[in-house]
């Protein structure tokens, strides 16, 4: 363990999934109560579009993730909300959208660009020091927002029907959870990746509400589970010689599934 951290790069890659573990967790909690697993796919994979966007015109690929992530988000709310349309409805139509983007974008390139994989499937080992201060100073905006409005979601989460009777701005709330969860995916998924990063904003929540349904409790487990789940993802990762992302993942898996078994036993 002692001889990991003498590299810099696993000491950014502990820092990295620190915070992304705490920032995940909270959002997570608010991704199972509102039963937005699947908007979190629809999401993560149209930052590809983005990614590519940003090595065609020669910018940071995380902020053109960041721009079409907050815009497909979004628009994903606006068009669900619509009596013609469903939500899983507007999810298919940008995820095809912008996964077809970013498809052209790659191919309007003249360059061959190996990034684009790391984004794809994530490297957290190669995060910088820069990347770290990025994740940070995103991840810190991401929980002070959740808690500047942690009981206007939590209200709208468990009933937004109430709420807005209530007189509660339910559309601002939910466009503004929509793009908080569009910048906790842009700045996981070059740590775990786009096909990786909508697993970890449902396990940690979902592995906590199977022991608890208390909130505060389950927003502790949460983001135990997370931290639990990237601190050991890499540890294993490093000894066995595997994709930090993928294992991240697989053990946090693994956690929900003792979760499970946990629960069933606590109600007996």
């Amino acid at each position: 363990m002692i001889e990991m951290l003498e590299f810099e790069f696993m000491k950014n890659a502990f820092l990295a999934g620190i915070v992304l573990g705490v920032v995940l967790a909270v959002v997570s909690f608010f991704v199972v109560l509102r039963r937005y697993s699947f908007i979190g796919v629809g999401v993560a994979h149209s930052a590809f579009g983005g990614v590519a966007l940003g090595s065609l015109i020669g910018i940071s690929p995380t902020l053109t993730a960041l721009f079409f992530a907050v815009i497909v988000a979004n628009a994903i709310g606006y068009v669900g909300r619509q009596e013609r349309l469903s939500t899983d409805t507007a999810i298919g139509i940008f995820f095809a959208l912008a996964m077809a983007l970013g498809v052209i974008f790659i191919g309007l390139s003249d360059k061959y660009n190996t990034d684009l994989f790391g984004y794809l499937f994530g490297n957290i080992l190669a995060i910088t020091g820069t990347d770290l201060l990025l994740v940070s100073i995103l991840g810190a905006v991401v929980i002070f927002s959740c808690y500047i409005f942690f009981k206007e979601l939590l209200f709208t989460a468990f009933d937004s029907e109430v709420a807005l009777v209530s007189g509660m701005p339910v559309v601002f709330l939910d466009h503004f959870f929509l793009t908080i969860l569009a910048v906790s995916i842009v700045i996981s998924i070059k740590i775990v990746g786009i096909v990786l990063v909508s697993a970890l904003l449902v396990i940690p929540g979902a592995a906590a509400s199977q022991v608890t349904v208390r909130y505060v409790p389950m927003i502790a487990i949460s983001i135990a589970v997370a931290l639990i789940s990237t601190t050991g993802g890499l540890i294993i990762s490093y000894y066995a010689d595997l994709a930090s992302g993928a294992t991240i993942v697989t053990f946090a898996s693994l956690i929900f599934f003792f979760m499970v078994g946990a629960g069933k036993l606590r109600k007996r």
